[in-house]
């Protein structure tokens, strides 16, 4: 009998827990209400930051904004954010997404994330006499576990085919629906470097369908299975990937490194005919200008839909005011791999010209989507200085191409592209650009994006 009420208590824990987290869930509601009161609900104009603030980048609830993709227009719907502290090696925190633009596009997705918090044990070392030892006292990244589903549906997707002779005439549209559902993790080596190792599993489901309300013709009126592999049969794949980063700051901060290697198999079960694999290999190299410049990049201890400017906190980065400027230097180059008999399907195919599918603008002042082949390379310099607050001036050049053949990747005959425009970053709110590109044969391009994620958020599972 005495054993009954250790047994009832321990039987009461998830209950309690339950009801902890359920207290902590409207503490957050509570607290957002009255930020929203304070911030919204008297109107003034010097409240509108603020609010704006508040009502696209708070917790758990806020204003979803984003480009889906090229072509598929501007995204708008909801996310919610949530956190839970377990103990103090966790942390762990979800986000909850739906967007749908004009032309009947959307996104929604669920991204679960756990961090590894480990406790950092300190060693006092005194002397004498002579100078003290160099402290290797700094903050270390952490090891990040992804669990995530995200379903995508775009309406309006171009294809002029295969290669770097592709023909504008030939261009033809059609719609793609894929999930993906999966897990990847971060794990930080060697700290001296800033490596670290990356894998991840993931399942694909692609289905495609002709698209017949567009000016362009349906793309099975212009192409078949053999000039657009895939076309026909969208196998489910099994997606694996390995791969390593390192990204170590050199003279003093004067250089910043982001150099990836990543090996990817995708396993078509059902019909080994699609199954690749794929190396991409990138190299950026990033000068600042000023010491004090602020970090927009993507922050993997957040979700797409966070912007804590570091673990644990709860607000935004603030809008920076000092000057900042600087210049990049990349090099990114995809290859794919197929066996005697197996075909890349045109859907996992990268691309060049205006912004592929996952909104990178690369050749910009191409058509979007305009060239695509199992593999790329793409040479880019880039300027992004401030001018007023959160406005700054942007100004790059590419150089690139797609190659049908592994043996076809190299520095000759480079397309080319020039873009320059304005950007805005404000804090936590999403990173606008607005550019106008020219240069290369087919004419000049216009592209407005928004940023799929906040500012300082994670990136989304690549769609190719």
């Amino acid at each position: 009998m005495r054993k009954l009420p250790i047994i009832i208590a321990l039987l009461l824990l998830p209950i309690s827990a339950a009801r902890a987290q359920e207290s902590q869930t409207h503490a957050d509601f509570r607290g957002e209400a009255t930020r929203f009161k304070l911030s919204c609900e008297d109107f003034s104009l010097k409240k509108i930051p603020g609010c704006a603030d508040l009502l696209f980048t708070d917790h758990p609830l806020h204003i979803a904004v984003g480009s889906i993709a090229p072509q598929n227009g501007f995204g708008a719907g909801g996310a919610y954010v949530g956190h839970y502290t377990p103990n103090e090696l966790w942390r762990a925190s979800w986000d909850a997404d739906a967007i749908a633009s004009e032309n009947a596009s959307w996104r929604a997705g669920f991204y679960y994330k756990a961090i590894h918090t480990p406790i950092e044990k300190f060693k006092v070392i005194t002397t004498s006499a002579g100078p003290a030892p160099k402290s290797n006292l700094s903050v270390h990244p952490y090891t990040v576990f992804n669990v995530f589903a995200q379903s995508i549906s775009l309406d309006q997707l171009f294809f002029y085919g295969l290669g770097p002779n592709s023909l504008q005439a030939n261009a033809s549209v059609f719609s793609m629906r894929q999930t993906i559902a999966g897990a990847n993790a971060i794990v930080p080596v060697l700290h001296s470097l800033n490596a670290s190792l990356l894998g991840e599993v993931n399942g694909r489901f692609v289905d495609l369908q002709g698209n017949h309300h567009e000016s362009s013709p349906s793309i099975e009126q212009v192409f078949t299975e053999a000039t657009a592999p895939g076309l026909t049969t969208q196998p489910a794949f099994a997606q694996l990937g390995e791969g390593v980063r390192l990204e170590p700051t050199l003279f003093n901060d004067h250089l910043q490194l982001d150099y990836l290697a990543q090996f990817q198999q995708f396993v078509a079960p059902s019909d080994a005919h699609y199954s690749f694999r794929r190396f991409t290999a990138g190299l950026d190299h990033t000068i600042p200008l000023y010491r004090n410049s602020g970090s927009y990049g993507p922050k993997p201890t957040n979700g797409p839909d966070e912007c804590a400017a570091s673990l644990g906190a709860t607000k935004c980065a603030a809008i920076q005011r000092n000057r900042e400027g600087s210049l990049e230097l990349r090099l990114l180059i995809t290859e794919s791999i197929a066996s005697a008999g197996s075909v890349v399907p045109f859907y996992f195919q990268p691309t060049l010209g205006g912004s592929d599918i996952n909104g990178n603008p690369w050749l910009s002042s191409y058509n979007d989507y305009r060239f695509r082949a199992p593999n790329a390379l793409l040479l880019r310099e880039a300027f992004e200085h401030s001018i007023w607050g959160p406005i700054g001036f942007a100004f790059s050049a590419d150089q690139g191409k797609v190659a049908l053949t592994r043996n076809d990747v190299d520095f000759n005959q480079l397309a080319h592209s020039f873009s320059v425009g304005l950007t805005l970053r404000a804090g936590g709110l999403p990173a606008l650009s607005f550019a106008f590109a020219w240069g290369g044969p087919e004419g000049t391009h216009t592209i407005a994006n928004v940023n799929t994620s906040l500012l300082g958020g994670s990136t989304r599972p690549s769609l190719f």
